[in-house]
């Protein structure tokens, strides 16, 4: 299987920026429904105008493709010294290949040469194996950010 190659979204991959992120945010709560945090029903409105829009002002959405297909992406807010990823997400059919380390070392680089000093982000505490991704890239949790529990915050300098 060849690696990952991480680029930027351009204007043609809505579709697919939408496709990746309604199959992140149905698996996100279909999760919040298995672990007790609420009853099952439709995306948030928040998040179906997320869905919907694929927009992201003032941030990057990087892409992941292998052999001509995109197999996953995260975005990447850089706001002076911050910068934060959301939405990391690989198809679950891809997962396991390198894909998810590739958007976090394509985004710890954009960060860093936007003069980030450190990159966050939060994962909700069953997540095992993107926590323990996270961790072997160099974040470190924190205190908490977020106003949500179960949600756990990391950080990783990046200078």
């Amino acid at each position: 299987m060849s690696p990952a190659a991480v680029r930027i979204a351009a204007v043609g991959d809505a579709a697919a920026v939408s496709e990746l992120l309604r199959a992140y945010h149905e698996h996100t709560e279909a999760e919040k429904v298995a672990h007790g945090l609420q009853e099952f029903g439709p995306l948030a409105p928040a998040y179906a105008a997320e869905v919907d829009a694929a927009a992201f002002p003032g941030a990057d959405v990087l892409l992941a493709e292998r052999d001509s297909q995109i197999i996953g992406m995260v975005v990447l807010r850089v706001d002076g010294a911050d910068a934060e990823i959301k939405r990391l997400w690989v198809i679950p059919a891809a997962r396991g290949a390198g894909a998810g380390g590739a958007l976090l070392a394509e985004a710890a680089r954009r960060a860093t040469a936007a003069g980030a000093a450190s990159l966050r982000l939060s994962v909700w505490d069953w997540r095992h194996g993107a926590i323990g991704l996270y961790r072997s890239r160099g974040f470190v949790e924190v205190a908490s950010w977020e106003v949500r529990e179960r949600l756990v915050c990391l950080r990783m300098p990046l200078r």
